[in-house]
């Protein structure tokens, strides 16, 4: 049985589900399916869905449906996961060669799920980047924005950040050592992107059983913005702000709690303890 969990916000869901259903008719495939509504409730349908056999889920939706469906899998690894993208960013998906669109649906129906690596991080997971910074304290002013279209408020919120954003001090352990930034960004990455495309680490690869951490010392103001094109054009990993870490696992801790973004989701904590799971959950991807 084929659990398909489906983001009611998402762009063209209604469309994308009436196709899927009638290609998965077509296919002979059973199917049930699960609507969201609101934030947490994919994590609590992948749990009691998982807990009760499931094992097979297609997800339409984003980064942020595909991330909670992950975080409630009982065992990830007795799991398989399809994915349709239908969020505002997928930057998942094109890390995963998974295609726009209904198209999607054919690696499900006409191929094999992969191994792909996921970050275990304490009671959440990620599948493609975990981390904090100014990417999350944009994406928090936009949230707490009542008015505007969503590129109108992210754009507000870049502003904002830019004459106000000084760093965030940080205590970072990996590979053993302990080190102390004030940083522009810091993320364990899985996948490539975020933010709707921003190539924060090409080189990552999402089944090569390691994470690569990626901390930005925060530069001077009248450097910032300069520093930030770099980073929209994926160049920053080639300034020396940057440090490009290879590992299995890492520990960022601020002065207190601080806010955290699993593949676009927010949340306060403590720290931010990501660990990989190298191939342990079968993805139907590029």
């Amino acid at each position: 049985m084929l659990n398909v969990i489906v983001n009611r916000k998402a762009r063209r869901a209604g469309k994308l589900v009436e196709k899927t259903e009638e290609r998965l008719k077509a296919a002979g495939v059973q199917y049930r399916i699960f609507y969201t509504d609101k934030p947490g409730a994919a994590i609590k349908y992948a749990h009691s869905l998982s807990e009760a056999g499931g094992t097979e889920f297609l997800v339409i939706g984003g980064d942020g449906t595909v991330n909670e469906v992950l975080s409630g899998l009982v065992d990830p690894a007795a799991c398989t996961l399809a994915i349709i993208p239908a969020g505002t960013g997928n930057d998942f998906a094109v890390a995963a060669g998974i295609p726009k669109g209904i198209k999607a649906l054919d690696l499900y129906l006409n191929g094999a799920a992969r191994p792909v690596d996921y970050m275990e991080c304490g009671t959440r997971r990620s599948m493609n980047i975990a981390g904090t910074g100014i990417d999350v304290e944009i994406l928090r002013r936009c949230r707490r924005m009542k008015h505007g279209t969503n590129k109108g408020k992210y754009f507000r919120a870049l502003v904002a950040c830019l004459f106000r954003y000084r760093g965030t001090k940080l205590r970072v352990t990996v590979n053993g050592e302990t080190r102390e930034y004030t940083a522009l960004i810091a993320a364990v990455c899985n996948g490539t992107q975020l933010g709707g495309g921003i190539p924060l680490c090409p080189p990552a690869v999402i089944d090569d059983g390691q994470l690569e951490l990626i901390i930005v010392d925060c530069p001077p103001p009248r450097t910032l913005v300069p520093e930030l094109v770099r980073l929209m054009r994926g160049k920053l990993l080639t300034r020396p702000i940057t440090h490009h870490i290879p590992c299995n696992g890492a520990v960022i801790e601020g002065e207190g709690n601080i806010f955290v973004q699993y593949d676009g989701e927010i949340c306060e904590e403590g720290a931010l303890n990501a660990r990989v799971v190298s191939g342990a959950l079968k993805l139907y991807r590029g």
